[in-house]
C-alpha cells in the first residue's frame, strides 16, 4: 500500500513539474543540480579533513610499529635505553603489556589508560579509518589504537601503538554542523536569486504571450516590443513580428479576395435575376424579350463559371493541391500549336509566330499552354481592331526566351507589378469606354504556373505602344 502510495506521489510531483512555468522548472533543474554540487563539494571537503587527519596517524602508527618491532629483533630490551634511537615517532605512545595484561613499559604515563581506551572504542569506526585499527573517543579526543604480539626474551607481549587523531573532535564536529547550515542556506538563498532571475530573464516571454493573447484577426496591427539586447529573446521578438506581418499581410490579402470574388459574382447574379425576373414579365409573349433574355443569362452564367474556374484553381494552388504532370516536350510545337489555333479564334487582329527555335523543357504542357493563352488572350484583348500580336521563341544559353507582343494600349510603369495581383484591372477611361472587362485572375494563374515551372517574368510595356511579355524558360538541352 505504502509503495502505491509513493508511485501516485511521485508521479503527482512530475505532473506538477512537467505543467509547471519555464521559470519554474529552470529554477527546479538548477536547485537540484546546485544541492548536488553543494552536497559533493561539502562531503569532498570533510571527508579529505577527516582522511588527512586519520591518515596522518596511520602513517605515524605503522612507521612505529617497523621500527620499534626491528629493534626488539635486533636484541634491544625494554630499558631506559631502548628510547635511545626514537624508534617511536614523536605524538606516538608505546605501551608493553604481558600476557597477563599488566604494564611491563610504556613512553608516556599520563596518556589515557588502555582500560578507558578500551571502554571508548567504537564498535563501527567510520569507513576512512583503517580498519585493522580501533577508534576510540575520550572527551575531545579520537584515538588510533594498534596492537602487535610479539615473542621476546622467551615471554608474550602485546605493544600497543597509540596516537591522537584529533584533540579536537567537538571543533570538527562543530564545523560540520556549521558547513551544513551553509549548504542548506546558500541552497535556499541560491534557489531564491535563481527564481527571481528566471522570472526577470523570461519577463520578455511573458509580455510576447500577453500581446500574442491580445491580437485578435480583427485587429492585427499590435507588434512585440523587441528587447533592446541582442540575443535569443530579441530574435524570436523580431521573428514574431514578422510573422506576425506575414499573417497580417494574409489576411489582409485574403479579405480582399473574398471582396473581390463576392463583387465579381454579384454582377452577372444581378443581370441573371434581372433578365429573370423580365422573362417572368414579358418573356412568355414577346418573342424578342425571350431571346434576348435567354441570351444574356447564358453569356453571364459562362462567365460566371469562367471565374468559379479561376477561383477553384487559384484555391487549389494556395492549398498546394493543384497537380502538375511534368514531362519533357518541345517547346516549339507547343507554341506553334497555340499561335495557330490563336490566328483562327482571333480575326480582328494580325497574329504572327516570327521565330520559333526549338528547345527541349521539363514542364506541364496543359499548364505552360494556358499561360500563354492568358498573355495573348490579353494580348487580344487590349488591341484595337487591326492591331499586331507576335511571338518570338529563341535558344539562349541554359533557357528558352518566349516573347509575347502586341501593339496595344499598354500599361503604365506603376501599374506594371500591380498586374499580376489578383482581381487587379487596369482601371483607364479608355479600357471603359471600349467595354473591355475581366475578372483580373488571369495574369495571378500566369504567375503562379511560371513559379512552378522556374520561368522568370519580366515586361516591356508602354502607355500607347503596347505590351511584350518575356518568359525566360529553363531548358533541358540547355
Amino acid at each position: 500500500m505504502s509503495s502505491k502510495t509513493e508511485e501516485a506521489s511521485s508521479s503527482s510531483l512530475w505532473n506538477v513539474l512537467r505543467n509547471a512555468r519555464i521559470s519554474t522548472k529552470i529554477t527546479a533543474v538548477y536547485a537540484v543540480i546546485l544541492f548536488m554540487l553543494l552536497t559533493v563539494g561539502i562531503s569532498a571537503m570533510a571527508l579529505g579533513v577527516y582522511y588527512a587527519f586519520y591518515h596522518q596517524a596511520e602513517i605515524a602508527i605503522d612507521l612505529s610499529e617497523q621500527q620499534t618491532v626491528a629493534k626488539l629483533e635486533a636484541g634491544a630490551d625494554f630499558t631506559p635505553s631502548f628510547w635511545n634511537d626514537d624508534p617511536v615517532l614523536p605524538g606516538v605512545v608505546l605501551r608493553v603489556t604481558d600476557i597477563t595484561g599488566r604494564i611491563v613499559f610504556e613512553n608516556d604515563s599520563h596518556f589515557p589508560s588502555l582500560q578507558d581506551i578500551e571502554a571508548n572504542t567504537r564498535k563501527r569506526p567510520p569507513f576512512w579509518a583503517n580498519q585493522s585499527m580501533d577508534v576510540a573517543d575520550i572527551g575531545n579526543s579520537t584515538i588510533y589504537h594498534a596492537t602487535v604480539d610479539i615473542m621476546h626474551g622467551g615471554s608474550i607481549y602485546r605493544l600497543h601503538f597509540l596516537r591522537t587523531i584529533t584533540a579536537e573532535s567537538a571543533f570538527l564536529k562543530d564545523t560540520q554542523h556549521f558547513l551544513l547550515f551553509l549548504t542548506v542556506s546558500g541552497f535556499l538563498i541560491a534557489l531564491c536569486a535563481g527564481y527571481f532571475l528566471s522570472r526577470r530573464v523570461l519577463r520578455p516571454i511573458r509580455t510576447m504571450m500577453a500581446t500574442a493573447r491580445s491580437i485578435e484577426v480583427e485587429d492585427m496591427s499590435r507588434r512585440i516590443e523587441v528587447p533592446p539586447s541582442h540575443d535569443e529573446l530579441h530574435d524570436l521578438a523580431v521573428t514574431f513580428n514578422h510573422m506576425l506581418d506575414r499573417l497580417q499581410t494574409g489576411f489582409s490579402q485574403q479579405q480582399r479576395f473574398v471582396s473581390d470574388a463576392s463583387h465579381e459574382l454579384r454582377t452577372p447574379v444581378t443581370v441573371i435575376l434581372g433578365y429573370s425576373d423580365l422573362l417572368a414579365r414579358w418573356g412568355q409573349t414577346d418573342a424578342d424579350v425571350l431571346k434576348e433574355g435567354i441570351s444574356s443569362i447564358r453569356s453571364e452564367a459562362e462567365n460566371m463559371q469562367q471565374l468559379i474556374e479561376k477561383l477553384l484553381f487559384l484555391a487549389r494552388a494556395d492549398q498546394k493541391r493543384q497537380v502538375l504532370h511534368k514531362e519533357n516536350i518541345e517547346l516549339s510545337e507547343l507554341v506553334e500549336d497555340v499561335m495557330r489555333k490563336m490566328k483562327l479564334v482571333t480575326k480582328k487582329h494580325t497574329v504572327t509566330l516570327e521565330k520559333n527555335e526549338p528547345g527541349t523543357i521539363y514542364a506541364d504542357p496543359v499548364m505552360i499552354r494556358q499561360m500563354m493563352r492568358i498573355f495573348l488572350e490579353n494580348s487580344a484583348k487590349y488591341t484595337p481592331d487591326g492591331g499586331h500580336i507576335t511571338a518570338n521563341c529563341v535558344h539562349h544559353g541554359k533557357y528558352m526566351l518566349l516573347s509575347l507582343g502586341d501593339d496595344g494600349i499598354g500599361i503604365a510603369p506603376e501599374e506594371q507589378q500591380k498586374v499580376f495581383e489578383r482581381f487587379y484591372r487596369v482601371d483607364t477611361s479608355r479600357t471603359k469606354a471600349e467595354g473591355i472587362s475581366g475578372t483580373g485572375l488571369g495574369l495571378s494563374i500566369a504567375t503562379w504556373i511560371a513559379e512552378q515551372h522556374d520561368i522568370r517574368i519580366t515586361m516591356d510595356s508602354a502607355l500607347g505602344k503596347g505590351t511584350t511579355i518575356h518568359l525566360a524558360i529553363p531548358c533541358v538541352d540547355g
